[in-house]
């Protein structure tokens, strides 16, 4: 099941984020990037389609959508969430195509907008 909220924002400023943009395109044949996300989420709905945008401006396409639901305790219910940790959405990882190995990871929000957290872990 995809995220809505994944879906490209169309008037996102790919100019603003050139060198973060750069750093994925330098990389988009060789990681997967594993969102994990809800479309009821307040965070996931103003955060994630300027990363779907970066992303699609970049040529990332491995890109796998985990959704997410609320238990009535709060902790987050969805696919990979106890194997990944996931306590807080959205999050974001970034793993190597090949080994699996992670390699940058955003949780619920930053000074900076998702793609210039990852790119920074990633350079």
């Amino acid at each position: 099941m995809e995220l809505e909220t994944m879906r490209p924002n169309p008037v996102w400023d790919e100019d603003s984020y050139h060198d973060a943009v750069e750093t994925f395109e330098a990389v988009a044949d060789e990681i997967v990037v594993k969102v994990w996300g809800g479309d009821w989420c307040v965070d996931c709905r103003s955060q994630l389609p300027d990363f779907g945008a970066a992303l699609e401006a970049a040529g990332v396409e491995n890109v796998e959508h985990y959704p997410v639901e609320k238990a009535d305790d709060g902790s987050k219910i969805g696919p990979a969430v106890e194997a990944y940790g996931i306590e807080y959405i959205p999050t974001v990882i970034v793993e190597d195509a090949e080994t699996g190995d992670e390699l940058a990871r955003f949780v619920e929000e930053a000074d900076v907008p998702i793609v210039v957290h990852l790119a920074q872990q990633i350079e």
